[in-house]
């Protein structure tokens, strides 16, 4: 496996040097085993790019966005200052991440206590090093091959964010059929609101369970997301139905990273 070669911002400021943008990788992105893969993948597309990026490293730590929605907004702002305190110390001021999550609280959340960057999703990222010739893709791996895509709810219905991940996902010589349940009448996956990490409250169904029934009923072959979360929960749905050899579940940064041949 070739290394990848990515530098922090603290080796980038020790060479006098400035990223054209930060990469935050989430701790999704961190830590979680099946959403290291997407980071891979997005970080071999920027080195492709020859985008000149950095990562925090160890100085990452959380946004805050789980203590936020489970209630505690306390946590919440401490780590929030730390965060601003370390990004401000760099003079960071484009930040792209895969986590809508992420990208909701740094972009909307962050400037009411100082923080004021440009914050920007790796799909549009992806979108704009598409549209500007920086990456170019052969989509014929995906030839013939049926695409669905689940809107993140924190890049969709609280951001607007809908073209960017479709016209991305155009690239690629692939059917890109829409859920009944799309765009602004998307369904959450079921992590949202720090649910993630509880156990679901009584009722007669997981959101998972019921998500994945949406994208079953358009038969795909492969389910398109754009943040780990949505990617954790639409996989545990697609095993719940025994459906894991027939549909896969991909991040768009890995879908582009296949067709790029990377």
């Amino acid at each position: 496996m070739e290394s990848l070669k990515i530098k922090t911002m603290a080796e980038m400021m020790a060479a006098s040097e400035e990223p054209e943008v930060l990469f935050w990788v989430g701790c999704m992105g961190s830590f979680d085993d099946r959403a290291k893969k997407i980071t891979k993948a997005f970080a071999k597309i920027l080195n492709k790019a020859n985008v000149k990026f950095a990562v925090l490293g160890a100085e990452e730590s959380c946004t805050g966005d789980p203590a936020k929605r489970a209630g505690n907004e306390f946590l919440f702002q401490m780590q929030a200052f730390a965060n601003i305190q370390v990004l401000d110390g760099y003079n960071v001021k484009r930040i792209v991440t895969g986590c809508p999550h992420c990208f909701n609280t740094l972009k909307n959340e962050y400037p009411e206590l100082g923080g004021n960057y440009e914050v920007i999703h790796h799909t549009q990222f992806l979108q704009s090093l598409l549209n500007e010739g920086r990456i170019t893709v052969e989509g014929g791996e995906f030839k013939g091959k049926k695409i669905t895509f689940h809107d993140p709810c924190y890049l969709g219905r609280a951001n607007g964010v809908y073209e960017a991940p479709r016209e991305v996902l155009s690239k690629l010589d692939s059917e890109l059929t829409e859920m009944k349940r799309c765009k602004q009448s998307g369904l959450c996956c079921g992590a949202g609101g720090a649910q993630m990490f509880k156990e679901a409250e009584k009722g007669n169904k997981e959101v998972n369970i019921e998500r994945t029934e949406d994208a079953l009923e358009v038969k795909p072959n492969i389910i398109a997301v754009g943040c780990p979360f949505c990617n954790t929960m639409m996989t545990d749905g697609v095993k719940h139905f025994n459906k894991e050899n027939e549909i896969e579940v991909k991040d768009i940064a890995e879908l582009i990273a296949e067709a790029a041949d990377l």
